[in-house]
Order: C-alpha cells, then sequence, then structure tokens
C-alpha cells in the first residue's frame, strides 16, 4: 500500500484558503483523498461549472465564505480551527482583471497573503504553511534560460507586481519572525496551470473549450507566446511534497520554490490549442492580434533547485498534460455521464499510477 508523502497529511487539520478556485478545489479533493481534515475558506464560487461546483466539494469538506482582506476573520478562523498545515491560494489570479481592477488586485494578493502571515505569527500552535504566488512574481526580461529563484522579483502589470510584493511579504515574514520557531513557511512559483474545471475568463484554456462546445473557432492573441504549461496535478503535488519537508522543520526549505515543466516542454500558445484540438477530435483557431492589455512573450522556469533538494520533477509531458485536460471537459460536456467527483478522482489516481511508474519519490511505500 502507498504512503503517499509519507502519509503526512493523514488525520491532520489542514486550511486551504481559495478552497472554491481552480488549483484549491483540486488540492482539497486530493487531501482528502490522503485522509485530512480540510476545513477551506474563499470566495464564494463565480462559476455554476467549475471544479468546485462540478465536484460537488461543497458536499465534502467544511467551508467557510471569507475575504481574506479582512484580517479578523483570517485570525479567526485560524484559531478556531487549529490546522497543522496552511496551503494559501486565495488571490486574484487573473492579469487582465488586474488591469480592470488593480487596487483589488494589490490589496487581495498583497493585504491577504499579509493577513495570511500576521493569523500564522499569531497562531498559538506548530504551523506549516505553503503561501503560492506565481511564476509571473519575477521581473520578465525576455531570457531564453529558465528563471531561478533568486532571480529578480518585480513585475510592469499590475498582475505580477502584486505577486512579487506577495513574495517580499513573505520572505520579510519568514526572516524577521519565523526563524528558529515551530511555524516553518514558504512560498511557491508555479508556471501556468491547466485541468479540468478552470472557467476564469481571459485564460486561452477556457476560452478554447468554450469555443469548442459552442462549434466556433478558437480565438488567440500571441500565437508565438511561450508559457510553462503544466497540468493542475504537477504543481499540488510539489506543494504537498514541499509541505512534507517544510514539516520536519528545518529552515532550508523555508524559502520560494519553483514548480514547473522541463525547459523543453515549455510551449507556446499556438502549439496548446492545436494539440486541445487533436484530443477533442474536431476544431479550428483564429488569430486576432489586437491585444486587450500587455504580456510577456516569452517566460520559464527553471526548477533544478526542486530537484536537487526536494527530489521533484514533472510526473506528466505535455501531451499528456493536454489529454488530462481535454478530457475533463469532454468527459463533462456529456450529460449523460456527468460524474465529475469521480472522474477527477480517476485522473488522480492515472496521475499518481504514472507517478509511481516513473519513480517519484513522493509515492512511498
Amino acid at each position: 500500500m502507498f504512503k503517499f508523502f509519507n502519509d503526512v497529511y493523514r488525520n491532520k487539520k489542514v486550511l486551504v484558503t481559495g478552497c472554491t478556485g481552480f488549483k484549491g478545489s483540486w488540492l482539497c479533493l486530493w487531501l482528502k483523498e490522503l485522509g485530512a481534515e480540510v476545513y477551506g475558506i474563499a470566495l464564494e464560487s463565480e462559476y455554476m461549472d467549475d471544479h468546485f461546483n462540478s465536484i460537488k466539494l461543497a458536499d465534502k469538506i467544511d467551508y467557510k465564505y471569507l475575504d481574506i482582506r479582512n484580517y479578523e476573520s483570517v485570525q479567526r478562523e485560524v484559531d478556531s480551527f487549529k490546522p497543522d498545515f496552511i496551503f494559501h491560494l486565495a488571490a486574484q489570479a487573473i492579469v487582465g482583471v488586474s488591469f480592470e481592477n488593480p487596487h483589488y488586485t494589490f490589496e487581495t494578493n498583497i493585504v491577504g497573503t499579509l493577513n495570511i502571515l500576521e493569523a500564522i505569527r499569531n497562531y498559538e500552535k506548530k504551523c506549516t504553511a505553503v503561501i503560492i504566488t506565481s511564476d509571473k512574481c519575477y521581473r520578465n526580461v525576455e531570457k531564453d534560460e529558465g528563471y531561478v529563484e533568486d532571480d529578480t522579483i518585480g513585475g510592469d502589470d499590475p498582475y505580477s507586481a502584486s505577486k512579487g510584493g506577495a513574495e517580499l511579504v513573505i520572505a520579510s515574514y519568514i526572516e524577521s519572525f519565523f526563524r528558529g520557531t515551530n511555524k516553518h513557511i514558504a512560498s511557491t512559483r508555479a508556471g501556468n496551470v491547466i485541468g479540468g474545471g478552470d472557467r476564469s475568463k481571459f485564460r486561452l484554456v477556457p476560452d478554447c473549450i468554450t469555443a469548442l462546445n459552442n462549434d466556433d473557432p478558437i480565438i488567440i492573441r500571441n500565437p508565438e507566446s511561450t508559457r510553462p504549461w503544466q497540468h493542475v496535478l504537477e504543481p499540488l503535488s510539489g506543494y504537498l511534497l514541499l509541505g512534507m519537508h517544510l514539516s520536519t522543520g528545518q529552515d532550508i526549505f523555508s524559502t520560494g520554490w519553483n514548480f514547473g515543466p522541463k525547459v523543453g516542454e515549455t510551449k507556446t500558445v499556438n502549439e496548446v490549442a492545436k494539440e486541445i484540438i487533436s484530443v477533442w477530435g474536431s476544431g479550428e483557431i483564429s488569430i486576432d492580434r489586437n491585444q486587450q492589455f500587455n504580456e510577456s512573450c516569452l517566460l520559464q522556469l527553471d526548477c533544478t533547485k526542486a530537484k536537487r533538494l526536494l527530489d521533484w520533477e514533472p510526473t506528466l509531458n505535455f501531451h499528456e498534460c493536454i489529454r488530462f485536460t481535454a478530457e475533463w471537459y469532454k468527459h463533462d460536456s456529456q450529460q449523460s455521464v456527468h460524474d465529475m467527483f469521480s472522474f477527477s478522482m480517476d485522473q488522480i489516481e492515472e496521475y499518481s499510477k504514472l507517478a509511481n511508474d516513473r519513480g517519484q519519490p513522493w509515492i512511498g511505500t
């Protein structure tokens, strides 16, 4: 019998912020499978057909609607639930929205993160926390090689700048308040995460799926822009593995971490759309170069540190990443077999089997 992540989450209390979100709902599902007692705080889900609602996660975990910008509410929930682990994913996560509402973006991503850290600082028990930011926290100079964890933090657009700001706050709290204590904190930066149940606007895959379901052409802006595309289960495996290592109390793990695909697996927007069409079985692409906002064209991560110190590396190749993603949406579109909880669990099981076959160390025995 496998003991995923050394069974460290079994019977532990795990608080997930952003549990109604795309990555947050997948993480809650996996943690439940790992035997954790999961409690979520988040804003109400925006989309009736997103992953949270499709798998009926509201029936499977305890959660509370809460705005992380409200410090008193955050502190109250942390003190009440008494978590052993915290995974902080709540955020304003859309670049386009950051141009529409920069104040909300900065307040949510920086002050919201500050509130989580302050709640941990004032929490009386031992706690391990993984704080998720973004690969866009790096000052992007369009370099060919991947960004490493010590590269300059920054960002020209509001979203990127807000994530860079969050990273500075996290690093400050680690060095000022958490070193040598029973609070073990780290930040993570992941690439463009895709997978079943993401319905957010201004995102390539949801736009592709909407077009395919409507028999419309897929409209894309910058077809040659590259991103470190990865299936949602890939960074989540990194977060869970990092949490396992952090819980040992070794300061070496309390720092920033990249989780992304291998550099050779970085693909263009056009390649992603074509691969989705291939798995779907039909569809066409239309190019629209009238950009609504500025985005960097080249961005990839160097995950050598995660490989060296955590023994983590991605499990899926690009084709498998797209297959997992497109098959989820295609299954979801078939109303006669509309059990997305079971299908999502099947994908976690398939992913874990592939990880075992490929010798991933977090599988355990």
